[in-house]
């Protein structure tokens, strides 16, 4: 039986990549989550190699809870973004042994995804918003969008006086009916406030109403869910299943939003998927840059039942994430009539750039 022997790491602070090797010689690569990378390869070479290594490797499932289990006294963030790392590594290698994409492994078919184009910006007007919202239209053909109201765990005070109220009808203006507009709040309102700005979003046509509430605030976001007709849609933060069963139960929201990277891999996103489909709500998840994240979630997108209309992909690029640059040797990320593709390609189909690694900090735990 195949056993993990080596565990290894190259990050910066922004983003980290994981290489698992097991003892028959397979490897497989993954990314922790990224954001304070650096601190999560810590914890993944601390708290997570020590109950892994040695273990065989053919039951994610079983490693993933067995390490959570033996790290009980932490169950927070930090530990299932590690756990995100050798979850996608352990995918990768799996589906490379059989010579066939994570997807199909997973069930699914490799293939197209329409995508949202996904902006991240508030320092920006609602005409020059619309403006490159409809540039980017032209060019790669998207035909949905997602913008940002509000402002960052705002308590009810906009980026900028107004902004709200003069953001949403400035892209409708700009984009025909056809295009679906969603926009994002994160948990930047009261539920009054919200029911307020959710009114003017159903005005306008928009049809996803992203966190609108503080997140932790479950009964919050549920007050906003009931009083509104457009989808109101969270979960991204969530990295607690037992979160997760209650927001689903006591459906607080109408399109579920786990990341697969905050919340610890796809195996635990697939037991988030399970409960969502148990309850009959659609799973559109986040993936809010071009690191592997995106990538994982075209797979799961293209195998789980349930799976929402489109792919968060982000817009932004160097100017913004500078630190996303130059990450794979080819770019799994051309976007064509607003669709991208998972390839046939064993694995996640893609290759961390040597240059990259050659730059980064690196760490290993090892069987001796």
């Amino acid at each position: 039986m195949s056993r993990i022997i080596r565990l290894e790491s190259w990050c910066n602070t922004f983003v980290g990549f994981v290489r698992v090797t097991a003892s028959d010689g397979a490897e497989g690569w993954g990314q922790v989550s990224t954001y304070n990378s650096d601190i999560t390869t810590q914890v993944l070479h601390r708290q997570v190699a020590p109950w892994v290594l040695g273990e065989p490797d053919h039951d994610i499932d079983a490693l993933i809870d067995r390490v959570a289990l033996k790290e009980h006294k932490f169950p927070g963030s930090y530990l299932r973004r590690a756990l995100a790392g050798l979850d996608t590594a352990l995918w990768d290698l799996h589906a490379k042994r059989q010579g066939v994409p994570v997807c199909t492994l997973l069930g699914g078919t490799v293939g197209s995804l329409r995508c949202y184009a996904s902006s991240m910006r508030r320092d920006i007007s609602g005409e020059d918003e619309g403006a490159r919202l409809a540039a980017l239209q032209d060019r790669d053909g998207f035909d949905a969008v997602k913008f940002r109201v509000g402002a960052e765990c705002g308590n009810d005070v906009d980026e900028w006086p107004g902004r709200t109220e003069a953001v949403v009808p400035a892209v409708r203006r700009v984009l025909d009916d056809s295009t679906a507009l969603l926009v994002d709040a994160n948990s930047g309102y009261s539920p009054r406030r919200a029911i307020e700005v959710g009114k003017l979003l159903e005005h306008h046509g928009v049809v996803h109403f992203e966190e609108p509430c503080p997140y932790w605030e479950l009964d919050q976001t549920k007050t906003v869910t009931d009083a509104l007709s457009l989808d109101v849609t969270g979960g991204e933060q969530d990295c607690d299943l037992a979160t997760w069963r209650r927001m689903i139960e006591m459906r607080a929201v109408d399109v579920v939003q786990p990341d697969v990277c905050y919340l610890g891999g796809i195996s635990r996103t697939l037991r988030v998927v399970s409960m969502a489909n148990e309850a009959g709500l659609p799973v559109t998840p986040h993936c809010a840059n071009l690191s592997m994240v995106t990538l994982f979630t075209m797979h799961l997108l293209r195998a789980i039942d349930g799976a929402g209309p489109y792919l968060e992909f982000s817009i932004e690029g160097a100017e913004y994430y500078p630190w996303q640059q130059s990450l794979f040797v080819e770019s799994p990320y051309d976007v064509v009539d607003g669709n991208v593709n998972v390839s046939n390609a064993p694995g996640w189909g893609v290759e961390v750039s040597p240059q990259w690694l050659d730059q980064a900090a690196y760490q290993c735990n090892e069987v001796s």
